[in-house]
C-alpha cells in the first residue's frame, strides 16, 4: 500500500508511533450499545477497528456500553457478539462492559464533585432542554448551579442509595451555559434509572449518560485511539474536558464518516420500529440491513469485508450503492457457490417417447469456477418440470426459449421438441408434451445442429417441493430516510413466497449458512428457520442487477 492509499487514521497512528504518543501500542476498541442488533454501518466499525489493531500489531476490544438498563437486552448483547465472530474478529480475552466500571465512574463523579466541577439539579430534562438554548442564544444557569460541595455530595449520596424517583434529579458537569458548543453547556452525567440492569440487576439506581462513561471506559481500558463516527466530533471537546478535569489517561478521539447506503434506514430506532410494527418478521429479517438477517439472507462475510475496503475511510458521510455491495456479494459467491437446478413456477413436460418407468443418471458441473468442486448425478425421466416462462404458446420475435414445433437445449439432457400443449378449463397451459433426441445425450447434437437456448429442469420422478422466499429491497425509495414517513416508502414486493417450487434432490444437502445458486436464478441459502412441513430458501440475490435498469430507466 503506497502513502495515498493509507487513510487519515493511518497517517495519524504512524505519527504517534514515530512521536512515541502511546509508546508505539495501538489499542482499539469496538463499543456497540446493546439495545438492538448489528447494522451493516455498525460492519464497517467493526472492520475498522479489529484491522487497525491488526495492522499495528495492536488489540482491540469488544466492549459493550451498558449504561441504559431500560432498552438494552442481553439478547441483544449474544446476537452482537455473534455478528463479531461471524465477520471474522476476535477480541480474545477482551470482552467488556460499561458496567464493569459502574464503581470507578461514580467515584470520579464524587471528584468533580469535589473539585466543584458538577452540581446536583432539580429540573426536569424538559426544563434542561429548554434552558440550554440554542446556536444563537446563550443558555441559563440552572437555579440549582451554586449548590454547595457538601449538599452536592449529600444530594448525590441520597440518589445513589434510592430516595428520589425516576427523573427527579440529575448529575450536571458545571462548565458554561454559553459555551458555542451546546455539548458543553452543563451536561448531564447521571440520571435516576429504577430499572433492572442486564448484568448488574438491581445493584443501582444512578446510571451513567453516554459521554460521561465514554471518556472513562476507553481511559481505564487504555485505549490509545478512539474511533467514533462522525456525530462524534462536537462531543470530543466533552470527552476531553472529562478527563482533563479528573487528570487519569487521555486517549485520542478521531472520528470517520458512516456508512450510509441507499434504499435503506440505518437508524436503530427505525429498524426497532419496523420490528415492533411487525413490518419485518424480527431483527433478522432477511430484507433488514442487520448483520444478522444479512446472514440468514446468505451474505458471506468476505464479501461484506470486501465491501468495506472498497468504501475506505474517510472524514466525511457519503451514500454507497447498495447495489455496490451486491456486486461484491457476487463475485464472492460466484466462485465459492455450487449450482444445482430449481424451479420456482412449474410446468411438466412430458417426454413422449422416453420409455415409461425408466431413468438415467447425468453428469453435471459443481461450479464452473472452481474445478475441485467436481461433478454431481442428476437423475432425468420421462416427466420433468421447467419454468411456466420458459415456455410461450404464441411467442415473440426474440423469444428463444420452447414454444410449440420448437426445439430447445436441456442443460446436462438432451435436445427437446414440443409437439403438444395440454390446457386446463380456462385455456390455461398445463402440460407441455415433447419429443427427445436419444442422439444429444449430455447437450450436443451429433449432427452438429444448434439450438438458441438452454433450459434448467428438474426431475419429477425425485424432485422436492420446497418454499422459496424471494426477498428484494425494503424499500422503493433510495433515500427513505428523506420521506415524512419513511415506512411510506416501505417497498410492497420486498417479499415474494412461492410453496409451488420443484428442487433438484440434492439440495436437500444444504445447511443454513452455505449458499447455492440456482441456475439462471440466483443465489439461495436455506432459512435458518427451518419448517418440518418442507424446505425453505431464501433468496440472497439475482444473478445480476435488476434495480438500476429500474432506477435508471
Amino acid at each position: 500500500m503506497t502513502d495515498k492509499q493509507r487513510n487519515f487514521i493511518q497517517h495519524i497512528i504512524d505519527k504517534d508511533n514515530l512521536s512515541e504518543k502511546f509508546d508505539k501500542r495501538v489499542h482499539t476498541r469496538f463499543p456497540p450499545e446493546p439495545n438492538g442488533y448489528l447494522h451493516i454501518g455498525h460492519a464497517k466499525a467493526i472492520c475498522l477497528n479489529f484491522n487497525i489493531a491488526k495492522e499495528y500489531g495492536g488489540k482491540c476490544n469488544l466492549r459493550f456500553d451498558d449504561t441504559n438498563p431500560v432498552s438494552e437486552e442481553i439478547e441483544y448483547v449474544n446476537a452482537i457478539q455473534d455478528d463479531v465472530s461471524w465477520l471474522g474478529y476476535s477480541w480474545d480475552d477482551r470482552l467488556c462492559f460499561a458496567s464493569d466500571y459502574f464503581n470507578e465512574m461514580h467515584k470520579y463523579a464524587i471528584q468533580l464533585i469535589q473539585q466543584g466541577d458538577a452540581y446536583i439539579c432539580d429540573l426536569s430534562s424538559e426544563n434542561i432542554r429548554q434552558s440550554k438554548g440554542n446556536l444563537t442564544e446563550a443558555g441559563k444557569n440552572s437555579p440549582y448551579r451554586e449548590r454547595s460541595i457538601e449538599e452536592n455530595l449529600k444530594l448525590f449520596s441520597r440518589m445513589t442509595s434510592g430516595e428520589f424517583k425516576d427523573g427527579e434529579r440529575t448529575l450536571r458537569a458545571k462548565i458554561d451555559m454559553s459555551h458555542p458548543n451546546l455539548n458543553m453547556r452543563d451536561p448531564v452525567m447521571y440520571r435516576i434509572i429504577h430499572a433492572n440492569h442486564h448484568r448488574t440487576k438491581d445493584a443501582w439506581c444512578v446510571y451513567p449518560t453516554y459521554d460521561w462513561a465514554h471518556g472513562l471506559e476507553d481511559s481505564i481500558e487504555s485505549i490509545t485511539h478512539s474511533l467514533c463516527s462522525i456525530e462524534f466530533e462536537d462531543h470530543r471537546p466533552l470527552y476531553d474536558w472529562y478527563l482533563n478535569r479528573l487528570g487519569v489517561y487521555h486517549p485520542q478521539q478521531i472520528e470517520f464518516a458512516r456508512l450510509n447506503l441507499d434504499y435503506t434506514v440505518m437508524s436503530k430506532r427505525k429498524l426497532k420500529k419496523l420490528v415492533d410494527k411487525k413490518h419485518v418478521s424480527g431483527w433478522d429479517d432477511p430484507r433488514m440491513p442487520t448483520i444478522s438477517g444479512m446472514r440468514r439472507r446468505g451474505y458471506t462475510a468476505r464479501a461484506i469485508r470486501d465491501f468495506m475496503n472498497e468504501v475506505g475511510v474517510a472524514k466525511r458521510d457519503n451514500i454507497m450503492e447498495l447495489a455496490k455491495l451486491e456486486y461484491y456479494l457476487r463475485q464472492d459467491l460466484n466462485k465459492i457457490s455450487e449450482r444445482r437446478m430449481a424451479v420456482l413456477n412449474p410446468i411438466k413436460v412430458v417426454i413422449t417417447n422416453y420409455q415409461k418407468n425408466s431413468s438415467e443418471m447425468l453428469e453435471a458441473i459443481n461450479n464452473p469456477e472452481n474445478s475441485s468442486s467436481g461433478v454431481r448425478d442428476i437423475s432425468f425421466s420421462r416427466e420433468l418440470y421447467i419454468e411456466q416462462n420458459d415456455f410461450m404458446e404464441d411467442p415473440p420475435k426474440k423469444f428463444f426459449r420452447l414454444a410449440p414445433g420448437r426445439e430447445i437445449r436441456l442443460r446436462y439432457a438432451y435436445f427437446i421438441t414440443c409437439n403438444e400443449v395440454v390446457k386446463d378449463d380456462l385455456g390455461n397451459p398445463i402440460e407441455l408434451r415433447c419429443t427427445y433426441d436419444p442422439k444429444t445425450k449430455g447437450g450436443n447434437a451429433a449432427d452438429g445442429r444448434k439450438v438458441k437456448a438452454t433450459l434448467h429442469w428438474v426431475n419429477a420422478q425425485d424432485s422436492i417441493n420446497a418454499t422459496v422466499n424471494l426477498y428484494d429491497r425494503l424499500f422503493s425509495d433510495p433515500s427513505p430516510d428523506s420521506a415524512e414517513n419513511f415506512l411510506t416508502v416501505m417497498n410492497p414486493n420486498s417479499l415474494e413466497v412461492s410453496s409451488k417450487c420443484m428442487l433438484e434432490k440434492s439440495l436437500l444437502e444444504f445447511a443454513p449458512g452455505e449458499t447455492v445458486q440456482f441456475e439462471r436464478l440466483g443465489y439461495f441459502c436455506p432459512d435458518l428457520i427451518t419448517s418440518e412441513e418442507k424446505p425453505v430458501f431464501n433468496r440472497t440475490v439475482t444473478l445480476r442487477d435488476s434495480w438500476s435498469k429500474i432506477t435508471k430507466g
